[in-house]
């Protein structure tokens, strides 16, 4: 049979329910835990998020509704189509054949709303009038600006700073949808001008716009604070993708060898893999692999520890690869990427040998990103590129090997806001940054003191 070049699901056999990977995990996860070192309960939670989300965060039910509200939102533009890059396996002349979920079909452009506009829908059946929340490159700050304003209610966004100056157009759809969007870190909140104070020529960190969201969003009426990766909940909603990538291949008898993601704080890379994952805890023979920048190498060098997810601690303190929650990455363009920690799903999944990770460098993701381009036609986002880096070297070890394999990827979003940094790629002007090790000391030291997860 001749394989198809797209494959396209119809909205009856879009997924009706969202996979929760606690349900099969060969080991719990360790639970988070409040500064006293003790789990915390759901109460803790509740003065940052509503109860509905919280319930969805400690639950281990392996199937959870998904809302008919936000079902027939997510259908203007899902299910999203499965490719297969012919032009490209003919340039890098592999055996191997290459799928990709285009993720990038979303009105922001990015796989970010399968979870904001789920979250704006519960906050908004809580009762919650305002979101906070940060971003780093923007895809996340406009999915939840495009989600407050469909669900109707208002929207705050703390950009990290390097980006809020990188993309500016990122600001204007923001705006756009009617959110509010700041650079972070700010002088509207206390920790925002304490960060100013001390560095006031700081790019920015995602742990710091965290911070500031939250702060926010404890200290302001009927507001609450919504993040767009990292937590249970999130991994959980983006999981939609890989359930229907798994259809789209069963529709053309085709199974993966091997399953990438980009990693930043796990969203996008945890919504393709885990229906996969689940596949490999019931024996599945298949890789899954989540790719990151060399200059943030959480899960490739960072401990794993309990740390905070913000720089002022005020999350709980979580069981992830963490660089340290003062950790200040390098302004590489990957925006959406350079978070001090790893999801806890994800580094659990990684503790228990059931994925594996990989750091590359930004200029070898752009040589990518332009050869995807120049084949596919489609542009990938910074983040993108590095699950295009290493799809590329996939398909090259196929070559040499003389061994054909199918390989999957999540394209996470479309670089169609990030053309500036494209422009400094063909100028010469796009250099790699390592992590150097006394860097990575300094601020792994902000973590002594904290709990270890058991058996670590």
């Amino acid at each position: 049979m001749t394989e198809q070049i797209k494959v396209f699901l119809n909205e009856d056999e879009m997924p009706r329910q969202w996979y929760n990977i606690q349900a099969d995990l060969p080991e719990p996860m360790p639970p988070p835990l409040g500064k006293d070192g003790n789990p915390i309960g759901p109460d803790d939670l509740a003065p940052v998020f509503p109860m509905n989300l919280i319930e969805q965060e400690v639950s281990t039910e392996r199937w959870i509704d998904i809302p008919d509200e936000v079902l027939q939102i997510l259908f203007q533009w899902r299910p999203s189509p499965l490719y297969r890059a012919r032009r490209l396996e003919q340039a890098l002349d592999t055996p191997a054949r290459i799928y990709y979920k285009n993720e990038g079909v979303s009105p922001p452009g990015s796989h970010k709303p399968n979870t904001a506009i789920a979250q704006a829908y519960y906050n908004r059946e809580a009762g919650i009038k305002r979101l906070t929340t940060e971003t780093g490159a923007g895809q996340w700050g406009s999915a939840l600006a495009m989600s407050c304003q469909l669900m109707g209610i208002d929207c705050k966004v703390y950009m990290v700073r390097v980006s809020f100056d990188q993309k500016p157009f990122r600001k204007m759809m923001m705006r756009t949808w009617g959110a509010e969007c700041v650079a972070s870190p700010s002088d509207q909140t206390e920790i925002g001008r304490k960060v100013l104070a001390e560095t006031p020529d700081t790019p920015g960190s995602l742990g710091i716009a965290i911070s500031e969201a939250i702060e926010d969003a404890v200290t302001s009426e009927n507001t609450r604070y919504s993040l767009g990766s990292v937590l249970n909940h999130v991994m959980m909603h983006q999981t939609i993708i890989g359930l229907e990538a798994k259809k789209q291949l069963e529709k053309i008898g085709v199974e993966p060898d091997v399953v990438i993601g980009c990693a930043g704080g796990g969203s996008n890379f945890a919504g393709l893999a885990f229906p996969f994952v689940n596949d490999k805890i019931n024996g599945k023979d298949l890789r899954v692999l989540a790719v990151e920048p060399a200059a943030c190498p959480t899960l490739t060098r960072a401990p794993y520890a309990y740390d905070s997810g913000d720089v002022a601690m005020m999350t709980p303190l979580l069981p992830m690869h963490s660089l340290g929650h003062t950790f200040v990455p390098p302004p590489i363009h990957a925006g959406g990427l350079r978070y001090h920690g790893m999801a806890p799903l994800v580094s659990h999944v990684l503790q228990l040998g059931l994925i594996e990770a990989a750091a590359i460098h930004q200029v070898e993701c752009y040589e990518s990103a332009v050869l995807w381009a120049r084949t596919e036609g489609f542009i990938p986002a910074p983040e993108t590129a590095h699950a295009t880096a290493a799809m590329v070297r996939e398909a090259r070890q196929a070559r040499e090997e003389g061994k054909e394999k199918v390989i999957l990827l999540n394209w996470s979003g479309h670089g169609l806001m990030d053309l500036v940094a494209y422009e400094k790629y063909f100028d010469g002007e796009l250099s790699d940054h390592d992590l150097p090790e006394e860097v990575l000391a300094r601020s792994l030291a902000s973590m002594d003191g904290l709990p270890v997860p058991a058996g670590v």
